[in-house]
């Protein structure tokens, strides 16, 4: 059976306005290469955050340059098609070609994913998190779960996660906090008593307007502005709770579907903006906070040294729990102990 083929027969899961919706091709085989190929991307960053235009958007704009105009991505914010781990779902089945997510999202079908997410409390600096995703083979050790399931995993940038919250003063205003979180840092902040939930981010401004939650993480400072998280949280709090990854998922069925120069121009455009983009978020995110100082009138203050204590034995165990998830997870696992011993953290 062609990409096509799978892609029309997946389709017709969907419910009637979502095969209206998606009425086109999924993505075009090798025989239609020398036309145009258009991918629809669906994107987990709502069309106000910094990463839809200056992540995806400039994805997109590099590979329509490396392909002379014949490869184009077209790109939909969170919730357009889908949102959170359901865009997985629809990559996975083959009814979009790619998108982007949280490695967060996949921890139940990929035993390494927490690894790539981040482990809170961990590793400090950027580059640590380059150096492990990408030099030490934690994307490689998730993608050989992802393989058999059809999909491949790419990581985007390596970004910090940090909290923005509306009042923290001491420990006893951290414990109770009503918290947007996902993936390890549900665990994390729950084990330092405040009471993380998910929220989608096409939905977290309006969950802090409500009060529904009390703070969020969204990245860092970046996230933050880019969200207006500022305009209802003056809070910023440091330090980072981990180094963290957004990432691409790409169904190999239409990978493979692509002709070579195209499949090679994607590849090596999302490679290198991985490294690209991580360096530029470090600055943009001194500059992100320096403005939300200015602008909005934010404070940034540190988490009581009592609740750091309690991290910090939260996040030995939580390594400890995910290693235990298979044979991948313990590499993971191994490959975060050895460079944490190697920088001293351990």
């Amino acid at each position: 059976m062609t990409g096509i083929a799978k892609g029309l027969n997946r389709r017709s899961m969907l419910r009637g306005t979502e095969i209206a919706a998606l009425a086109a091709p999924a993505f075009i085989g090798k025989e239609l290469a020398k036309g145009t190929v258009t991918w629809r991307v669906q994107s987990h960053w709502p069309k106000a955050s910094s990463s839809f235009t200056k992540s995806l958007g400039v994805l997109a704009a590099e590979v329509d340059k490396r392909t002379d105009g014949a490869f184009k991505l077209e790109l939909f914010g969170a919730g357009e098609f889908a949102k959170g781990s359901g865009i997985y779902d629809l990559v996975h089945r083959g009814v979009l070609p790619m998108g982007s997510i949280s490695p967060s999202y996949i921890q139940d079908d990929a035993q390494a994913a927490s690894f790539m997410y981040g482990i809170p409390g961990t590793l400090r600096q950027s580059w640590e998190m380059q150096h492990a995703v990408k030099n030490l083979c934690i994307e490689a050790l998730v993608n050989e779960d992802l393989a058999p399931k059809g999909v491949r995993i790419m990581a985007e940038k390596v970004l910090p996660t940090e909290l923005t919250v509306k009042k923290i003063e001491n420990a006893d205003d951290f414990r109770g906090l009503n918290l947007r979180s996902s993936g390890t840092m549900l665990d994390y902040l729950a084990r330092a008593g405040a009471a993380p939930q998910y929220i989608p981010g096409s939905e977290l401004y309006q969950a802090l307007s409500f009060g529904t939650v009390d703070g969020a993480h969204w990245g860092a400072a970046v996230g933050a502005k880019s969200m207006s998280l500022w305009e209802v949280c003056k809070y910023h709090v440091k330090p980072p709770l981990a180094q963290t990854t957004d990432a691409y998922i790409i169904n190999l069925d239409a990978l493979e579907g692509l002709d070579d120069n195209m499949r090679t121009a994607l590849i090596d455009a999302i490679e290198m903006r991985f490294f690209a983009r991580s360096v530029e978020y470090v600055h943009a995110e001194a500059v992100a906070l320096s403005q939300g100082i200015e602008e909005n009138g934010i404070k940034v203050i540190e988490l009581p040294d009592d609740v750091l204590s309690v991290l910090t034995k939260a996040s030995t165990e939580i390594l400890d729990t995910e290693a235990e998830k298979g044979e991948r997870a313990a590499q993971a696992a191994d490959v975060y102990k050895g460079l944490m011993a190697d920088l001293g953290y351990a």
